[in-house]
């Protein structure tokens, strides 16, 4: 289990610090965010990260919508992925862009708040 939460913890930074620097390279109006890698490695890092944390809530025996902590961590998820989208490609103009990539981080502090309150579950 401690290298599934390992490659959990991984690819959760290298996940933020990709959306981090998009939503900068967006507002900034870019090129970067044409090159073909900033259209890959993130959905690589993201597929690897939700297939761990599936890993993880099998291995611990707690799964969505059963144990209310994973409930509220599953339904952040939705809601920065929602506002991730709409703060890199939906937004109607830069300040759309600018509030949604700041409200989704906001909610990935919240992940992580509850990520760390339940962190003793993984010792």
């Amino acid at each position: 289990m401690n290298l599934i939460k390992t490659l959990h913890v991984s690819c959760v930074l290298i996940s933020y610090t990709l959306f981090f620097l998009r939503g900068i390279w967006t507002l900034k109006a870019s090129n970067i965010m044409q090159q073909r890698w900033v259209k890959i490695v993130p959905h690589l890092v993201d597929t690897l990260l939700i297939s761990s944390a599936i890993l993880l809530a099998y291995s611990i025996g707690q799964y969505p919508f059963q144990d209310v902590w994973l409930t509220e961590k599953f339904l952040a998820l939705l809601l920065y992925i929602g506002l991730g989208s709409i703060a890199l490609h939906g937004g109607k103009n830069m300040t759309q862009r600018l509030l949604a990539w700041l409200a989704a981080q906001a909610i990935f502090a919240c992940i992580v708040t509850i990520a760390l309150r339940h962190a003793s579950i993984f010792l």
